[in-house]
């Protein structure tokens, strides 16, 4: 594998992003669902410089644990790392952890994305 692809992003939590409002839970804590949109957000953002023209990535697995609550106006560092690349399938450790403090990691896991040409990808919907 060439050099491995990564990024790292920075979020805030707000009431947007609350396990109440994204429909996982009752609690205003960062929702499982947001992590893993963030989790992804970082994958594409390590992706995004090394693909074609007319290309993206889709998602096509992933496995993430959910191991500690954020509160809103929380900073949440999410990172993602290649650590396998079998032609287009890209394989990233995911992991997330609180800014400020102890820099507690609050979730861990991988996600698979794989390189598709986005009009051909659309054109097969119908």
């Amino acid at each position: 594998m060439s050099e491995p692809l990564s990024a790292t992003l920075t979020f805030t939590v707000t009431d947007d992003d609350t396990a109440l409002a994204v429909g996982s839970g009752s609690l205003p804590v960062l929702g499982t669902p947001r992590l893993l949109a963030w989790c992804e957000a970082a994958t594409c953002a390590a992706l995004e410089p090394t693909l074609p023209e007319g290309s993206t990535s889709v998602g096509t697995r992933v496995s993430l644990e959910h191991l500690a609550a954020s509160p809103v106006g929380q900073q949440v560092e999410v990172s993602a790392a290649t650590t396998y690349v079998d032609g287009r399938l890209h394989r990233f450790t995911v992991s997330a952890r609180h800014l400020g403090g102890n820099g507690k990691v609050i979730g861990s896991g991988e996600v698979t994305r794989v390189v598709v040409d986005a009009e051909r990808f659309l054109g097969r919907l119908g």
